[in-house]
């Protein structure tokens, strides 16, 4: 344990090392100056501060106030010793944080005991606060596994999905890191950008509940079979509703909302603008960019560039004008994304279909 004294008195403050320093385990340093020694504590966290009350330059009550301003100090144990017995003198130094108070001429065995008391103190805080931080450190431990486990089951559970649509699994994750790409480059917090990475796999889980002749089907769907794959939104919002976790609550938005547009021309809600959450806006220029670069059974895949201005070319109608910017202002990280999942844009087929309303 450190201790720290500060008196101008170089007299008293030999007295007050001489007695101390027969405490086991215990180091003193010992200051004249209350400047130089407020200093010195700014530099090193000492567990105990024995401060005289009358010096030049500042009083005992103003070094104090300095050192409980330090967040290390906020809990050292600090005595002040003086010849005055004022009740307002000791109110002040309550006030201003002193745990215990010595009257001069000190008392070798009150010293003693005193500072003994404070160390043991010190020690339990300390103790404590090593406590409080392992438990920290075990919380945070534990929580990035459970993390990781809900990582996994949801790319596991994505994975499943897109492989009956007859897909790799690729979509699902260039849709999530292009999702997360998005919410970063509008500046959301860190947290959020996680839980829009993790749920955006989950955006088409409701095509479990569409018919194999729809959903495998390899020409262009009529209107009853198209009505019926838009019935994935919805059947995905009943799988997800009702969730406890931030993070279901965020894959619900998602599957209800990405086939939303931003003038209002989207399904299931017809809703406009702002009224779908902002992840499924998200999601939805992510999802329409990726599924309009991809092969499918139905269509060949557009080259990236034309893709992309077609993302541009539907700013303020399929997609929000603000994502656009983003997707735009941040092309070469897209392109990135895309070309690292090895769909670098195809040569451009002359008989390339539209996009299905489902991608």
């Amino acid at each position: 344990m450190d201790a720290v004294l500060i008196d101008d008195s170089r007299a008293i403050l030999a007295v007050l090392t001489r007695e101390l320093e027969t405490l086991d385990g215990l180091s003193i340093r010992s200051f004249t100056d209350p400047e130089e020694a407020v200093a010195a504590c700014t530099c090193q966290p000492f567990d105990l501060v024995i401060v005289d009350y009358n010096m030049p330059k500042l009083t005992g009550v103003q070094v104090i106030r300095a050192l409980r301003q330090m967040p290390d100090y906020a809990m050292v144990p600090i005595v002040m010793v003086t010849s005055q017995n004022e009740a307002a003198l000791r109110l002040e130094a309550l006030q201003a944080g002193a745990t215990d108070f010595l009257l001069k001429p000190v008392d070798a065995l009150e010293l003693k005991v005193r500072v003994t008391n404070l160390l043991t103190l010190r020690r339990s805080q300390l103790a404590l606060a090593q406590r409080a931080d392992d438990l920290a450190d075990a919380v945070r431990e534990k929580t990035a596994e459970l993390a990781l486990r809900e990582e996994e089951i949801i790319w596991r559970l994505a994975r499943a999905i897109e492989y009956r649509d007859g897909a790799t699994g690729d979509h699902v994750s260039r849709v999530a890191r292009l999702s997360r790409l998005l919410a970063e480059a509008i500046g959301l917090p860190k947290e959020v950008c996680r839980m829009i990475y993790l749920a955006a796999p989950l955006h088409d889980i409701g095509k479990i509940g569409i018919p194999d002749s729809v959903l495998c089907k390899a020409g262009a769907l009529d209107a009853q079979e198209r009505a019926l794959m838009c019935t994935h939104v919805t059947i995905g919002e009943r799988i997800l509703a009702d969730g406890s976790s931030d993070l279901l609550q965020f894959c619900e938005r998602i599957a209800a909302g990405h086939h939303e547009k931003w003038n209002g021309e989207g399904y299931p809600r017809g809703l406009r603008g702002e009224a779908t959450p902002l992840e499924a806006r998200i999601v939805a220029l992510a999802d329409v960019f990726d599924a309009l670069c991809s092969d499918r059974p139905y269509k060949s895949g557009w080259p990236l560039e034309k893709a992309r201005d077609f993302v541009a070319e539907q700013a303020g109608q399929h997609f929000d004008p603000r994502l656009v910017e983003a997707f735009l202002q941040n092309w070469s990280s897209v392109r990135a994304i895309m070309e690292e999942a090895g769909t670098a844009s195809p040569p451009l087929s002359a008989a390339h279909s539209s996009l299905r309303e489902a991608s």
